[in-house]
C-alpha cells in the first residue's frame, strides 16, 4: 500500500480519531488536576480590616483560615482609633488562597512631638512650608507695627508662646504675630509732620 492510498484509507482515519480522542482526554485530566493543585473556585474574600484592633482583625481572619503579619506602627492618624490597622495588604475585597497572610499597619497611640523650627525675622512666605514640612498647622495670623511686613515675631501655641527649639505635639496649630509694615510708613510721616510744624512755629515768631 502507498503512502497516498495510506492517508485515504479507512484505518488511517480511525488511526487518527483514537489519537484525537486520547489528546482530549490527557487536556481534560491536565486541567482537573491543575484546578486541584491551586484550588481554584475556591478563593477567599480579604475583609476589610481597618479601624479594627489587632486582636480583632486576627480573629476575623481566623475564621477565614487567613493569618496576618504585623508589620509597623505609623504616625497617629486622627482619623482611626489608637491601635487600630490603618493599612492592610493585600486589599479589602482581594481574593486570596486558604492560608494567606496579610500585611497590616496599626496607628500610633497618639501624635509624637516636633521641635520648633527658628522662624524668628522670616517671612510668612518661608515660615508657612517649614511649619508643615514638620507637621504642623498654620494658625491664625494677627498683625503688630513693624517694619518688616508678613515678617514672623511670635508664636504661640493654645496661648502659650512659643521659642525656637520649644517641644509639641504633631499637627500642633501655630498661631503667628507678623509685622504690618507699616512702622517706616508711619514714622516719615510723624518726622515730616513735626518738621512741618517746626517750621511754622519758627516763622510765626519771626
Amino acid at each position: 500500500m502507498t503512502l497516498k492510498e495510506y492517508l485515504t484509507s479507512k484505518t488511517f482515519f480511525k488511526q487518527l480519531l483514537i489519537a484525537l480522542v486520547i489528546v482530549i482526554v490527557l487536556v481534560f485530566v491536565l486541567l482537573q488536576y491543575l484546578s486541584f493543585a491551586t484550588d481554584h473556585g475556591n478563593e477567599i474574600t480579604v475583609p476589610d480590616l481597618r479601624k479594627l484592633t489587632e486582636e480583632q482583625a486576627g480573629e476575623k481572619l481566623d475564621e477565614l483560615d487567613l493569618e496576618y503579619v504585623l508589620l509597623d506602627t505609623i504616625d497617629y492618624n486622627k482619623d482611626f482609633p489608637k491601635y487600630s490597622v490603618v493599612q492592610q495588604d493585600p486589599l479589602p475585597g482581594a481574593k486570596v488562597k486558604e492560608g494567606r497572610k496579610i500585611y497590616i499597619k496599626v496607628n500610633s497611640a497618639g501624635f509624637g512631638s516636633v521641635t520648633i523650627p527658628d522662624l524668628i525675622e522670616k517671612t510668612l512666605r518661608q515660615a508657612e512650608p517649614t511649619l508643615k514640612a514638620v507637621g504642623l498647622e498654620i494658625g491664625k495670623k494677627t498683625y503688630k507695627p513693624y517694619l518688616g511686613k508678613d515678617m514672623v515675631l511670635e508664636m504661640y501655641s493654645n496661648g502659650k508662646k512659643l521659642k525656637p527649639g520649644d517641644k509639641v505635639k504633631k499637627s500642633s496649630v501655630i498661631d503667628l504675630v507678623l509685622g504690618d509694615g507699616k512702622v517706616g510708613f508711619e514714622e516719615e510721616v510723624d518726622s515730616t509732620t513735626n518738621e512741618s510744624g517746626t517750621e511754622t512755629e519758627t516763622e510765626k515768631a519771626e
